[in-house]
């Protein structure tokens, strides 16, 4: 391979850790007319493991609540190995922090999906996440601290 071929590898997507809480059960299951609020958090982290080789760990935790009750929590963190050489840091960056995370979501949302259809609540189906969007805000509103930074 010469210096400046670029190379994107998965390596491999598994699961890194999983969890489910049901913590008011059987009572939530008598509720009538459930209708929870469901909150979605993110989390994405990434490690170099090998030179050009990174870890990126999706965390995807849904959090079902009835009438101020949590109804059930469901956690997975996906994981993938990927091979990433000959791109310049801005572009690795941007992999590691939207388009590997893009790899990994339909994983985590078919394991959420599992996770509450099996412990016998309604289905869970996560929608779409735009991670290009979402590292473009983060990238904003780090340049935007940066900048009142250097103001004060």
């Amino acid at each position: 391979m010469t210096e400046n071929q670029q190379r994107f590898e998965i390596q491999r997507i598994y699961v890194k850790d999983l969890s489910f809480e049901a913590p008011n059960t059987p009572q939530v299951f008598l509720e009538q007319n459930w209708q929870p609020d469901i909150t979605i958090d993110l989390n994405i982290a990434h490690n170099e493991v090998n030179k050009g080789v990174y870890e990126v760990i999706l965390t995807v935790t849904a959090t079902a609540k009835a009438k101020e009750k949590t109804a059930f929590l469901a956690e997975v963190k996906q994981a993938g190995v990927f091979a990433i050489n000959g791109f310049e840091e801005t572009q690795v960056n941007h992999m590691l922090g939207a388009y590997c995370p893009n790899v990994l979501f339909p994983y985590a949302r078919e394991a959420i999906s599992d996770l509450v259809a099996r412990s016998s609540f309604p289905q869970l189906l996560l929608a779409p996440i735009n991670f290009d969007a979402l590292y473009q805000q983060q990238q904003d509103a780090l340049k935007n601290a940066d900048e009142q930074k250097e103001k004060h």
